[in-house]
């Protein structure tokens, strides 16, 4: 399993022809704690760089872009139902939702960690 990185603060961790998508330690860092998050319809497809999902926090609210495109497979209702899953573990139970890849080549062009870390430093 290949984990990659989007300048958005998402992370894509694909297996097979399906990603797990969810938000950073870094955009849960700089969000703050979680109160809710609306995450989208199982079925609907997406292009890259679409807005996917809203992520709120006591200080801020946050788009969730979907870092490939792709139909929306499955969504973490555990998430919904506790959405301090997306600060106490982002990049495990924390996820958002799946997605069902259109084109494969686009995760090829997301950051490695290196390069988003290297990123986030500055950002």
């Amino acid at each position: 399993m290949t984990t990659k990185y989007t300048e958005d603060h998402e992370w894509i961790r694909v297996d097979g022809g399906i990603a797990t998508v969810g938000i950073t330690v870094h955009a849960q860092d700089a969000l703050g704690d979680v109160v809710f998050v609306d995450l989208p319809e199982v079925g609907k497809t997406f292009a890259q760089k679409d807005v996917a999902g809203v992520v709120e926090s006591v200080k801020a609210a946050a788009d969730v872009y979907m870092p490939v495109s792709g139909e929306v497979t499955e969504v973490n209702e555990a998430l919904r139902a506790d959405p301090s899953l997306a600060n106490s573990d982002p990049l495990q139970s924390g996820w958002f939702f799946k997605v069902k890849l259109s084109d494969p080549a686009q995760v090829d062009a997301l950051l490695d960690e290196t390069a988003y870390n290297a990123f986030s430093a500055n950002a």
